[in-house]
Protein backbone atom coordinates (compact mmCIF):
# COMPACT_ATOMS: atom_id res chain seq x y z
CA UNK A 1 0.00 0.00 0.00
CA UNK A 2 1.57 3.42 -0.53
CA UNK A 3 1.08 6.15 1.83
CA UNK A 4 -1.21 9.13 0.77
CA UNK A 5 -0.89 12.45 1.77
CA UNK A 6 -4.04 13.97 3.45
CA UNK A 7 -4.28 17.74 2.49
CA UNK A 8 -5.68 18.02 -0.57
CA UNK A 9 -3.17 20.50 -1.90
CA UNK A 10 0.78 20.11 -2.24
CA UNK A 11 3.29 22.74 -0.59
CA UNK A 12 3.49 24.69 -4.03
CA UNK A 13 -0.34 24.46 -4.32
CA UNK A 14 -0.56 26.99 -0.84
CA UNK A 15 2.59 29.31 -2.63
CA UNK A 16 0.49 29.63 -5.32
CA UNK A 17 -2.55 30.71 -3.22
CA UNK A 18 -0.29 32.55 -1.12
CA UNK A 19 0.44 35.11 -3.93
CA UNK A 20 -2.87 35.29 -5.56
CA UNK A 21 -4.02 36.17 -2.10
CA UNK A 22 -1.78 39.33 -2.07
CA UNK A 23 -2.76 40.01 -5.60
CA UNK A 24 -5.85 40.52 -4.54
CA UNK A 25 -5.23 42.58 -1.40
CA UNK A 26 -2.87 45.17 -4.06
CA UNK A 27 -6.07 45.20 -6.19
CA UNK A 28 -8.69 46.11 -4.02
CA UNK A 29 -5.77 48.60 -2.61
CA UNK A 30 -5.57 50.02 -5.88
CA UNK A 31 -9.41 51.10 -5.93
CA UNK A 32 -9.38 52.58 -2.54
CA UNK A 33 -6.36 54.62 -3.80
CA UNK A 34 -8.91 56.59 -6.42
CA UNK A 35 -9.25 60.00 -6.06
CA UNK A 36 -12.28 60.63 -8.05
CA UNK A 37 -15.53 60.44 -6.22
CA UNK A 38 -17.20 56.96 -5.68
CA UNK A 39 -14.00 55.83 -6.61
CA UNK A 40 -15.02 56.81 -10.66
CA UNK A 41 -11.74 56.96 -11.77
CA UNK A 42 -8.96 54.90 -13.93
CA UNK A 43 -7.67 53.47 -10.91
CA UNK A 44 -11.27 52.82 -9.05
CA UNK A 45 -13.03 51.72 -12.58
CA UNK A 46 -9.61 49.60 -14.77
CA UNK A 47 -6.75 49.04 -13.29
CA UNK A 48 -8.11 47.96 -9.53
CA UNK A 49 -10.40 45.43 -11.34
CA UNK A 50 -7.87 44.18 -13.85
CA UNK A 51 -5.45 43.15 -11.09
CA UNK A 52 -8.46 41.72 -8.75
CA UNK A 53 -9.49 39.51 -11.53
CA UNK A 54 -5.95 38.44 -12.15
CA UNK A 55 -5.59 37.55 -8.50
CA UNK A 56 -8.82 35.35 -8.68
CA UNK A 57 -7.36 33.75 -11.91
CA UNK A 58 -4.15 32.98 -9.91
CA UNK A 59 -6.66 31.36 -7.20
CA UNK A 60 -8.25 29.17 -9.67
CA UNK A 61 -4.88 27.75 -11.22
CA UNK A 62 -3.53 27.29 -7.57
CA UNK A 63 -5.99 25.06 -7.28
CA UNK A 64 -6.26 23.42 -9.98
CA UNK A 65 -2.36 22.64 -10.27
CA UNK A 66 -0.67 19.73 -9.93
CA UNK A 67 2.76 18.90 -10.27
CA UNK A 68 4.57 16.97 -13.04
CA UNK A 69 6.74 15.00 -11.21
CA UNK A 70 4.46 13.67 -8.93
CA UNK A 71 1.75 12.71 -11.58
CA UNK A 72 4.57 10.90 -13.20
CA UNK A 73 5.75 9.14 -9.79
CA UNK A 74 2.21 8.06 -9.29
CA UNK A 75 1.82 6.82 -12.83
CA UNK A 76 4.96 4.09 -12.46
CA UNK A 77 3.76 2.79 -9.18
CA UNK A 78 0.14 1.97 -10.73
CA UNK A 79 2.04 -0.37 -13.15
Amino acid sequence: MEARSKFAFTRINYIIMLIGLGILVIGFFIMTQDKETFGFGFLGLTLGPIIVMIGFLTQFIAIFYKDKKKQEDSGSKNK
